[in-house]
């Protein structure tokens, strides 16, 4: 059989994960009152059993007004936290990682579900005010309101909180979210940021939110946990965040304890001109790799496993994180197993499927 850095293992801290084959953060929409349901059982479970490293939970909310729409999870109370516990633990009977999101959705908060007939949800319908850097909306949104800095203080204190339950619940892995346009994006672009104290104005200032949660998630989680962050290396606007502030942040971020950033783009401005194609964001995750020298994961339209090979025997990443393609097909894992000739374990009720033998047939 072949031999494949697709399917070679990882470690990050104490953590081990069988490939690098790993699921990106989707959201479904399909919570009640922050509290996953038995969609999110039966969405994670099928990922789970497909194969993959690490399977991440969607964005997952540790205030109340930090949900995108009215069906999204949060993890600020007890009750949330334990919906999670079955999840977690069907992943690791078939031998998967799995993460949780940890988020803030800002000022693009407050919204309906994808399939409903309007976006922004109404006062009267549950609605609630959102949050963000400066007084500026996102495209037709409503104008946020301004954090305090004792605001600021308080959220980092429901990150490390949020962390703590995570923790509790077994999950392998905490990801902080400051991707996409929600609150920590919000603060680090020059865009959205037009503060003048301590968390706006210059670089350090922008970043001094996110680089504060994250030392204080750091604190609360054991050392062996791995602790990622995922980012938008680029607004796609000019003037906007680059790549070059993304490099910098992540050295910053290194120097805290981040172990893996998750390399995305994007979100913070509704109409800003991206250039997408095949593995369109691999080359952010590839760079920063390179020159802040931690490890990355890269994702953006990575769809078929010759090119996810590829990503990883190139050095540009050392795990490609995919969405739609596993939305399309959960076991997206063992057929790329089967396509590059590699043999990894399926679960005993999926066998009778494979292709190839992982033994030879009788004589």
């Amino acid at each position: 059989m072949s031999e494949s850095v697709l399917f070679s293992p990882l470690t990050i801290r104490d953590l081990q994960f069988k490939n690098r084959v790993w699921v990106s953060p989707m959201c479904q929409y399909s919570a009640h009152e922050g509290v996953v349901s038995a969609w999110h059982q039966m969405h994670l479970g099928a990922l789970a059993s497909g194969g993959p490293g690490l399977v991440m939970t969607e964005a997952t909310a540790v205030v109340p007004e930090g949900r995108i729409s009215y069906g999204c999870p949060g993890i600020w109370s007890d009750e949330q936290a334990e919906a999670w516990r079955p999840i977690v633990e069907f992943a690791h009977s078939m031998g998967t990682k799995i993460g949780i999101q940890l988020a803030h959705a800002g000022r693009k908060g407050s919204t309906m579900l994808p399939w409903d007939d309007h976006v922004v949800i109404k006062m009267d319908e549950g609605g609630w005010t959102t949050v963000g850097p400066s007084p500026l909306a996102y495209g037709r949104f409503p104008i946020p309101s301004v954090l305090t800095t004792d605001q600021i203080e308080s959220l980092v204190t429901d990150f490390a909180n949020a962390a703590s339950r995570s923790i509790s619940m077994g999950f392998d892995v905490v990801e902080i979210h400051a991707a996409h346009g929600y609150l920590f994006h919000q603060f680090l672009s020059p865009l959205s940021n037009k503060r003048d104290d301590e968390y706006g104005g210059t670089f350090a200032g922008r970043a001094k939110f996110l680089l504060e949660a994250c030392v204080a998630v750091r604190k609360v989680i054991p050392t062996s946990t791995p602790l990622f962050v995922r980012i938008s290396a680029t607004d796609w606007m000019p003037d906007g965040w680059n790549v070059d502030d993304s490099v910098q942040l992540c050295h910053l971020l290194k120097e805290v304890g981040v172990d893996l950033i998750d390399v995305s783009s994007g979100g913070l401005v509704h109409d800003a001109k991206i250039a997408s194609g095949p593995g369109y964001q691999v080359p952010f995750a590839a760079r920063i790799k390179s020159e802040v020298g931690m490890p990355t994961s890269a994702v953006g339209l990575i769809t078929e496993a010759t090119q996810a090979e590829g990503i990883i025997a190139n050095g540009e990443a050392d795990a490609v994180m995919l969405a739609r393609a596993m939305l399309r097909n959960p076991r997206w894992a063992l057929k790329a197993a089967e396509d590059l000739g590699v043999v990894i374990p399926w679960p005993n009720q999926l066998e009778r499927a494979r292709t190839i033998s992982p033994r030879p047939s009788p004589q």
